[in-house]
């Protein structure tokens, strides 16, 4: 009994040890941009969450982060934050840039908010690269576009992914600004 007793006082004691102590970081937010609550504990770590919006951070688009909207004919809006539909990505890398990360929100709100509507990811790479290494990487690329989706709310079924590799670029020169074009994932709406 005593080592039960103690075992449950241990597990408090280290409970509430291991809250930290967080002060709010002074450039955390700004007025025109959402961005994640970043809290800095005593021990200097840096502490991230949710903004006010329920978003994890990201770049705010400008002008349009007000008046969103999740209606099905929303995808036809050029205006539409909605219409943004190419994620571009780094050399050799499937991380997806912060300034996507809103992005990709709406885009996961939109489909959870209208189940019947599909989205085709088509993951693409520059010529770089052996042809089977590029699909492999187009693959990764639109995979990670889809967790992120799919953590919006969207079903599994409604998100498809392809991986064109270096197949169809979209600029055909052989210089850094014709591949970083090429490096992305683009996002295709089947609207029934």
């Amino acid at each position: 009994m005593l080592k039960i007793m103690l075992s449950v006082l241990l597990v408090a004691v280290f409970a509430t040890g291991c809250e930290p102590n967080v002060k709010p970081d002074a450039g955390a937010s700004t007025a025109q941009q959402p961005s994640p609550q970043n809290t800095q504990t005593d021990e200097g770590a840096q502490v991230g969450g949710l903004n006010e919006a329920g978003a994890s951070g990201g770049q705010a688009i400008a002008g349009q982060e007000q008046n969103v909207s999740y209606e099905k004919a929303a995808i036809n809006d050029p205006n539409s934050v909605l219409a943004e539909r190419v994620i571009y990505f780094d050399f050799d890398s499937d991380q997806i840039g912060q300034n996507y990360l809103t992005l990709l929100e709406h885009h996961g709100k939109y489909l959870a908010a209208n189940p019947d509507v599909k989205l085709r990811l088509e993951g693409h790479a520059d010529e770089r690269g052996t042809r089977e290494y590029n699909v492999a990487l187009g693959n990764r690329r639109a995979q990670a576009v889809k967790r992120l989706i799919l953590f919006q709310g969207a079903n599994a079924s409604q998100v498809d992914v392809i991986s064109y590799g270096e197949e169809k670029p979209v600029a055909l020169d052989h210089d850094e600004a014709a591949w970083r074009l090429n490096r992305r994932v683009e996002l295709v709406y089947i609207v029934n």
